[in-house]
């Protein structure tokens, strides 16, 4: 019961900020060449990493 009350409302927050986050991004101005890119050499790392074993 206890994990119940602590973890609802997170999940409510979590939810009304993911919700205002999207209203947001609708309204700017975004670069998604920049982002793409951005979230491109993330991966990239992620990928290298998994498959040289290093870092």
């Amino acid at each position: 019961m206890i994990r119940f009350v602590i973890i609802l409302p997170l999940v409510v927050v979590a939810w009304l900020l993911l919700v205002k986050a999207i209203g947001d991004l609708k309204k700017a101005n975004i670069d998604w060449t920049g982002v793409a890119t951005f979230i491109g050499f993330i991966v990239l790392a992620f990928w290298l990493r998994h498959v040289t074993g290093m870092g």
